[in-house]
């Protein structure tokens, strides 16, 4: 009877430990994986309970933050809104690229999908909530694997991002795959599929015009596509503050599964 009483009280212990495993504080982690021969380094959000397959976010980061330190990606953006946001309750993948590159490159662009596809495993992430972001730099890199991956993401949330190097030259595209002489906006809006996307831009920005984003909303309306629109006025560059910092945006964005 005593034996029988202490097994019981063993596989319940058992049990229950193996409900909390994956319990534990919120914390940023490094990783790194390999491709095409080279080894790229990233960070990882990991919330405090990863046991129920969690949501798993992309974050690309702007020009000013590429580097091979590993930490300069962790300075603008959505890490420091996680940083004082420990409760974010989906894991987020913070790949980091290299001087010089832009995430429209295609070795780039790999690399944040193979970061994020071993993410996902490592996490047991939700294949049906995963979400991009990005700012600047970051938010033409979204739109590209946007347009690159219309099956993969959720959601999107692209900050400050564009399509074309300006708002005339229609030749000189930062995100590849549009054919020449084709209305560049059009053609991403088409490509995205039915990808839900809420755009957001500052009013006065100096460094990427505010009309790149105009132009993409009123493209995707055109076409019926679920997005929406949010212009800061008298906002320059540094909008991605004020975006993540939106009450609606994650809910929003975690309504949507693929």
């Amino acid at each position: 009877m005593k034996e029988s009483m202490m097994l019981r009280a063993l596989a319940a212990l058992t049990i229950a430990f193996a409900g909390t495993a994956s319990a534990g504080p919120a914390r940023f982690v490094e990783r790194s994986v390999e491709l095409h021969g080279k080894t790229y380094r990233y960070q990882v959000f990991v919330p405090a309970d990863t046991a129920k397959s969690p949501a798993v976010v992309l974050f690309l980061h702007g020009s000013g933050e590429r580097g091979s330190d590993n930490q300069k990606q962790m300075t603008q953006g959505l890490p420091p809104w996680l940083k004082q946001h420990m409760d974010f309750p989906a894991v987020v993948v913070i790949p980091q690229a290299p001087e010089n590159t832009e995430w429209t490159d295609a070795a780039d662009a790999d690399m944040a999908m193979a970061a994020l596809e071993k993410s996902i495993k490592e996490f047991h992430g939700d294949r049906s909530r995963l979400y991009l972001t990005g700012l600047s730099m970051g938010g033409y890199g979204s739109w590209q694997l946007a347009v690159d991956h219309p099956n993969t993401f959720a959601a999107a949330a692209i900050i400050c991002g564009g399509v074309t190097s300006d708002d005339d030259d229609r030749d000189r595209l930062y995100v590849h795959g549009v054919p020449k002489g084709a209305d560049p906006f059009a053609r991403v809006a088409e490509g995205i599929g039915k990808l839900p996307v809420w755009i957001f831009h500052g009013g006065d920005d100096n460094v990427v015009p505010t009309e790149q984003s105009r132009r993409m909303n009123a493209a995707l309306v055109k076409l019926g596509k679920e997005v929406k629109y949010t212009e800061f006025p008298g906002v320059n560059h540094g909008s991605w503050e004020k975006a993540y910092a939106t009450p609606d945006l994650w809910d929003w964005m975690f309504s949507h599964k693929r």
